[in-house]
């Protein structure tokens, strides 16, 4: 017999809620889109004109409450993620949050074990796992056709030398998940994390590009546009820097360059999936994820005779955002934490690691990341 459909509530309507998860839940079967918080719906941005036949609310307290919603998902700024999924548990509810988590890795890990204790699936959004240049790399990685990796570069670079429009991202600061570091630098490390795990130091530069100066990201004078940090491994050598910049002067930015013994591979552009949602796009047209011949990425790869070839390094075929939502949807089913996605205990592990990239830039030492035991 066919089980029933959980219900879902999201709280927020901005982008990340209309672009990266209702499409996406929408199209997974066990899943039904339920409930809607939006706080101030206005004329050509509300939830109740966009979704009439579904439950709405201006305020969070009555979609945590009611029973017969099985699943919340937080879009809302960072800031307020930690109360809302702490609330959300406490009411039985199944919690899947946008990234980034939460501000800190202590009140990541104080969720996780929450979870636990209600016996409630928790789950952060870090899409880009899905990404398929990851993916590629992940491959190429696994397979063993780099080799040994020696260095890892994983980029988000743009020219945008103007201060972009006000928003969360621009005002909120550091200290409350705001600003580049949680919001571009989570994703590049999370990518780093599943890779080759927790470092074993790590060093970090944060800086204004726009106005030119190293920054200590201690008040909000001395907020960064732009981050450097060099993440080291002890036991293999290894150095994986990750790098976000504003003032980047370039036809192909790059995306990644990885090194190793065997072969390097090097990547420019986005993967595709962010630009065509964006754009009107739909996860059900066809090709929809797939790169086009042109932007694949290029492996140099290390012959027998010493001499080194180069060739295109096809991507991998799409798994695209859908694929995130399948895996979350068998984990609420199954109940079981090792089937989580992003589990809190990885998400607690990457935002230490993003405190001692701050603690580097604050005192300008190498520093070891406090690893979460979850």
């Amino acid at each position: 017999m066919a089980t029933k459909p959980l219900n879902v509530g999201v709280i927020g309507y901005g982008l990340s809620a209309k672009t990266f998860h209702i499409p996406f839940l929408s199209l997974t079967p066990s899943l039904t889109l339920h409930s809607i918080v939006q706080r101030n719906p206005v004329e050509g941005n509300s939830a109740p004109s966009d979704f009439p036949s579904l439950k709405h609310h201006t305020s969070t307290a009555p979609l945590i409450s009611d029973p017969s919603v099985d699943i919340i998902i937080i879009t809302t700024p960072p800031d307020t993620h930690y109360t809302l999924a702490r609330d959300a548990l406490l009411a039985n509810k199944h919690v899947l949050v946008e990234k980034p988590f939460v501000p800190t890795s202590s009140e990541a890990s104080e969720l996780a074990v929450l979870a636990r204790q209600q016996n409630r699936i928790l789950c952060v959004y870090q899409n880009r796992r899905w990404d398929s240049d990851f993916l590629t790399v992940k491959k190429l990685v696994a397979d063993g056709t780099l080799g040994r990796v020696v260095e890892f570069e994983t980029h988000f670079d743009r020219l945008r030398p103007a201060k972009p429009p006000t928003s969360w991202k621009s005002e909120l600061g550091i200290n409350e998940g705001g600003g580049v570091l949680y919001d571009l630098g989570t994703h590049l490390v999370d990518q780093v994390f599943v890779l080759f795990g927790m470092p074993t130091s790590v060093s970090a530069k944060f800086v204004n590009q726009r106005e030119g100066k190293i920054v200590s990201g201690i008040g909000k004078d001395e907020e960064p546009d732009s981050v450097s940090l060099v993440l080291s491994y002890k036991e293999t050598g290894l150095m994986a820097y990750v790098r976000i910049g504003v003032v980047c002067v370039e036809r192909e930015q790059v995306r990644f360059w990885v090194r190793g013994s065997k072969a390097s591979y090097h990547k420019t552009g986005l993967d595709p999936q962010e630009e065509a949602l964006r754009g009107g796009g739909k996860a059900t047209d066809e090709g929809f994820g797939r790169e086009a011949p042109e932007r694949f990425g290029r492996l140099c790869v290390l012959g027998e005779d010493g001499r080194v070839e180069e060739r295109v390094c096809e991507t991998v075929e799409p798994e695209t955002y859908k694929g995130f939502y399948e895996a979350f949807a068998r984990a609420v089913t199954s109940g079981r934490e090792e089937d989580v996605p992003v589990s809190a205990a990885q998400a607690a592990q990457v935002l230490a690691i993003l405190e001692a990239a701050r603690e580097s830039a604050r005192t300008g030492r190498d520093v070891e990341p406090v690893g979460v035991g979850l």
